[in-house]
């Protein structure tokens, strides 16, 4: 398993790789030890073709995300909300797929979403902290002063993401 640094502090890339036989494929995922954080919270979701989630955070409990796409493509997006970052306010996009086999780590102070490009994909998210519901944030897919480029103009969002916030609205 590779690592790899990006622009934004402690955003890391996890580049797996499948091994493959007769009977399919075998992937590690998470290795704590490499990414130096304990994950005791982890969620998976199946999502269609053009569903967007997010972009959420918890703004009290924040947590760190182990995010890996296990069958289809998302494009992954994550916007540092960390007040005293270099790249706050600042995005950062990825494509992780069953086939690429990338994972990507994401610090706590981080606001994540992801974007379904197959028609069926799975994502599992390994947490360093337990869901807070009441602590639950989101901000508009297409916040303006964002300016993420999804590629898609109207993508099926949950009633609850709909009536996300505007990133200039909410302090951090």
């Amino acid at each position: 398993m590779k690592i790899l640094k990006t622009k934004f502090k402690d955003l890391l890339i996890f580049k797996s790789k499948n091994f493959y036989d007769k009977r399919g494929y075998f992937r590690e995922l998470a290795l704590e030890k490499k990414i130096k954080k304990k994950l005791p919270f982890t969620v998976v979701s199946r999502s269609k073709k053009n569903v967007l989630r997010g972009l959420h955070m918890q703004k009290k409990y924040q947590q760190g995300k182990y995010i890996s796409c296990i069958k289809g493509k998302i494009l992954d997006v994550v916007v540092d909300c960390r007040k005293k970052s270099k790249t706050f306010g600042k995005h950062y996009k990825i494509i992780l797929s069953e086939n690429n086999c990338k994972s990507i780590y994401i610090p706590p102070g981080f606001i994540h979403g992801f974007l379904g490009l197959d028609n069926e994909n799975i994502v599992i998210y390994s947490c360093t902290n337990y869901r807070d519901k009441n602590s639950e944030i989101g901000i508009n897919w297409n916040d303006k002063d964002l300016k993420i480029n999804w590629n898609i103009k109207s993508p099926i969002l949950s009633q609850k993401d709909k009536k996300n916030l505007k990133f200039k609205d909410i302090r951090f």
